[in-house]
């Protein structure tokens, strides 16, 4: 069992700043984990200097690991990069499933764990709040919540589980109802540490850090890591010239082609890493892989950006 140093304190507060990742999951030829190509991913993108990696998280495709695919994948993460950047795992799916998979990364030495939504079934405020009760009290690293889809906490809901569960530090935002995580912001002050969560996050990510929520996670970082920390960077100072340009010359064209089939949000920086010659391998069903228009104008756009 490897535990981490990082208390949940102590991981809240280094969510405050700083860049995120999502690291893709490498898979092989016959779609197993592939730990050597993850392992050298990772080492690619350490000098560019992430915060956090969360690992795996949904641009890792963690929807799609069985629990010892989970558990290889955080304990891969952690020896190669947890001596000196926090990995946060993600967990999901029925409360159970959630708590072991926790669990598990919690004794591979992970920072602390992003709770995704639990899987399809919708349930009251009540249920959501004993699903994240449930998970916080099964380990003692830091719990980030990622309010999306079926998991919509509200202020009163996230004072409750603050109150009652200390190791629940941060809430990460992917609905986009700027109202909402403004009413949270004002409730819980800096109790919990706040993290845009929408796809393409840097689309949003002026809006987001104008709310008070001043770190987001990057895809793109696990392609265009250069150009990820510039536009970070640009959103912290104020440089509303470097945004602008990035948005129209990358972003949007970017979304576009992101947009053009359900799943993309994922095939797409799979398809990134591999222009730029590390390939992560294929998506797995059932997202679709891209089209070889999509990688061709995906391509183009990449090449306009310069060397990362």
């Amino acid at each position: 069992m490897t535990k981490t140093s990082i208390s949940p304190a102590a991981l809240r507060d280094i969510l405050s700043s700083g860049l995120m990742s999502f690291p893709l999951t490498d898979f092989d030829d016959n779609g197993d984990f592939n730990p050597a190509g993850y392992r050298a991913r990772l080492e690619w993108l350490m000098p560019y200097g992430a915060t956090v990696l969360f690992a795996p998280g949904g641009t890792g495709e963690v929807f799609s690991l069985t629990i010892p695919e989970h558990e290889d994948v955080v304990r891969v993460a952690v020896d190669t990069c947890g001596s000196h950047t926090p990995v946060i795992a993600g967990a999901g799916y029925g409360t159970r499933m959630a708590i072991e998979m926790a669990q598990n990364a919690e004794k591979a030495g992970a920072a602390g764990i992003l709770l995704m939504p639990h899987y399809l079934t919708e349930t009251s405020m009540r249920g959501i709040k004993a699903h994240v009760e449930a998970v916080c009290r099964s380990v003692e690293i830091g719990v980030i919540v990622y309010n999306r889809n079926v998991c919509r906490l509200d202020a009163d809901a996230m004072e409750e589980l603050v109150d009652r569960n200390p190791n629940l530090i941060g809430f990460k935002d992917g609905v986009g109802d700027i109202e909402a995580v403004g009413a949270i912001r004002s409730r819980l002050g800096d109790r919990v540490s706040y993290l845009g969560g929408l796809p393409t996050a840097e689309i949003f990510a002026e809006a987001y850090n104008a709310a008070g929520f001043p770190v987001y996670s990057s895809a793109v970082f696990n392609f265009i890591p250069r150009t990820a920390q510039e536009f970070y960077a640009a959103v912290r100072s104020g440089d509303s010239a470097t945004t602008s340009r990035l948005l129209r010359d990358f972003f949007f064209p970017y979304i576009a082609i992101r947009n053009r089939s359900a799943g993309y949000a994922v095939s797409i920086v799979k398809a990134g890493a591999h222009v730029v010659g590390h390939s992560a391998g294929a998506v797995r069903p059932p997202l679709p892989p891209c089209t070889d228009q999509d990688l061709k104008e995906l391509s183009v756009l990449i090449e306009k950006l310069g060397a990362q």
